[in-house]
């Protein structure tokens, strides 16, 4: 169910995220770095993947409260294109730490948390603020990019952690 004010969407916000980093705090680099079975994307991509997602709403939130042009999912790509556009993330993301990925994902839930608390319910919940919306709330823009994000992300986690001992 899709929280429907600033006070659901903080909470599911932090009880998402709170199980997540349950998962990941202590995690071996080397798991972290482990491609699944299926997908051939390893943890590390998975969460790098995250956080850039969260980066494409802070600029969509961003760009649309200055009047200028949101292009989502993000410049240059429809949504019909995500495939090979989640590809380049995903190489991306195998360029970087894992202590760095962890310490991005941190630093962007804190951001998201602050951008929130800032807004209140007519901002996150009225409909049609925002030409790029859509029939959707920023607020239910937000419980994509984030609670929705960190809870597949788990599932993922959890998925490669049992592989791995098997």
């Amino acid at each position: 169910m899709a929280a429907t004010d600033k006070t659901e969407l903080r909470t599911i916000t932090e009880k998402e995220f709170a199980k997540l980093i349950k998962l990941l705090d202590g995690l071996d680099e080397d798991l972290a770095n482990q491609p699944d079975k299926d997908d051939a994307v390893s943890i590390k991509q998975v969460i790098g993947h995250r956080v850039h997602w969260m980066d494409l709403f802070f600029g969509w939130y961003e760009d649309g409260k200055a009047g200028r042009e949101v292009e989502v999912p993000a410049p240059g790509y429809k949504w019909n294109q995500l495939k090979p556009y989640n590809a380049k993330v995903y190489e991306a993301a195998a360029e970087q730490s894992w202590a760095n990925m962890m310490a991005q994902l941190k630093e962007h839930h804190a951001n998201f948390l602050a951008l929130i608390d800032s807004l209140d319910d007519d901002v996150l919940y009225a409909k049609h603020i925002y030409p790029w919306t859509n029939d959707w709330t920023l607020g239910r823009w937000a419980e994509s990019s984030g609670p929705s994000h960190y809870r597949s992300a788990a599932k993922f986690v959890r998925k490669v952690k049992r592989e791995a001992a098997a």
